[in-house]
């Protein structure tokens, strides 16, 4: 019972140990805000001694602060062209063990009103705005279009994002070098991220990430996101490949999506993928930091197997290993790790920009 004497739950003799928390609990508890005040435990014994028995229970905290989150930025049900209801994608989702999601479907806002509530799981608002020349995922908002989403202009497209925008959506172009729907906007300001890496890592995504690489050079701030386009089984295209992996404070979506925009976050392969954290000095990746002859870059990277990690600038792309890196006056920095073996790309940090 919690410090207002409410019932949590209840399991009897079929769990050793329980959790409850803001954001997930065991099965059975209820999920909710850990406040301060007196909590109590309901004990369940049926048969006592005379002489009595000594019940002990270990209790744990774990205290808010920053996490690493990881999760899918783009997932299609059946509301649109995908095949599974959004519930089967939510436990999907939990049983690839990620902590959020994004059910991004075609034009199409209806199901953010009707999610269902999956212990552990998070969901960021969204919607793929959807046209013959490129698609683009409005986040942070459940109906980001409130009239038409038709755009037949340029300056029609425009007015769907500023309206889109207005109402606090974030945008993000989606695999902007697809060669069957690639990004033709003659507009690369638009947006505030890129889906750098669209479903399994093929061509597309290396002229995507390319093609994000260029407008750093150009002098944009542009987030690197990643998502698994999914819609159905395929041999290759699986939720939670790739992931986005964030530094939030919370698990809420406001603050997984404000770490975003930032920049706090990576893409990798999977959830079991390479895992990268930038920092300089006292900045960190999506920060702006000012450039200090001899400060070195830290380059934190955790990954089960070997990978080769290379530094990217407008400058050059070398090879380097983790820790201190030396770092000349550029005007940004990221990481890419690739397989140990080949030059497959396993995980893309954002960059560290610089003035």
């Amino acid at each position: 019972m919690n410090e207002k004497g409410r019932f949590l739950g209840w399991s009897g003799s079929s769990h050793s140990e329980i959790s409850v928390g803001e954001y997930s609990s065991t099965d059975g508890y209820i999920t909710g805000k850990i406040n301060p005040g007196e909590w109590r435990i309901i004990i369940g014994a049926y048969h006592v001694e005379k002489k009595g028995v000594t019940v002990k229970y270990t209790i744990d905290f774990e205290f808010a602060g920053e996490k690493l989150l990881f999760g899918d930025l783009h997932i299609h049900t059946k509301a649109s062209d995908g095949i599974f209801d959004v519930s089967q994608i939510a436990n999907m989702a939990r049983e690839k063990g990620l902590d959020f999601i994004a059910v991004a479907n075609h034009n199409n806002y209806a199901e953010n009103f009707a999610l269902p509530a999956v212990n552990g799981l998070t969901y960021i608002p969204a919607v793929e705005w959807t046209h013959y020349k490129g698609h683009m995922n409005f986040y942070g908002v459940k109906n980001p279009f409130e009239d038409s989403f038709i755009a037949n202009s340029i300056e029609e497209m425009r007015k769907v994002i500023e309206k889109a925008k207005a109402l606090g959506a974030v945008i993000s172009v989606n695999h902007p070098k697809c060669a069957i729907i690639p990004y033709l906007w003659e507009d690369d300001y638009i947006f505030d991220m890129a889906e750098i890496w669209n479903g399994p890592m093929r061509p597309t995504n290396v002229r995507g990430i390319a093609y994000w690489t260029s407008l750093l050079k150009a002098g944009r701030k542009v987030v690197a996101v990643g998502g698994s386009d999914y819609h159905r089984p395929l041999r290759f295209v699986k939720i939670g490949n790739p992931v986005t992996g964030v530094y939030s404070p919370s698990q809420s979506a406001e603050d997984i999506l404000d770490s975003i925009k930032k920049g706090r976050c990576f893409v990798s392969e999977s959830k079991d993928g390479p895992a990268i954290d930038l920092k300089y000095g006292g900045f960190r990746m999506g920060d702006t930091a000012e450039y200090k002859e001899g400060t070195d870059l830290t380059v934190e990277v955790k990954s089960q197997y070997k990978v080769k990690l290379y530094l990217v600038t407008d400058k050059y792309e070398k090879e380097i290993k983790a820790g201190k890196v030396p770092l000349d006056k550029v005007k940004f920095a990221y990481i890419k790790a690739t397989k140990k073996h080949g030059n497959k790309v396993r995980a893309v940090s954002n960059p560290i920009y610089f003035n």
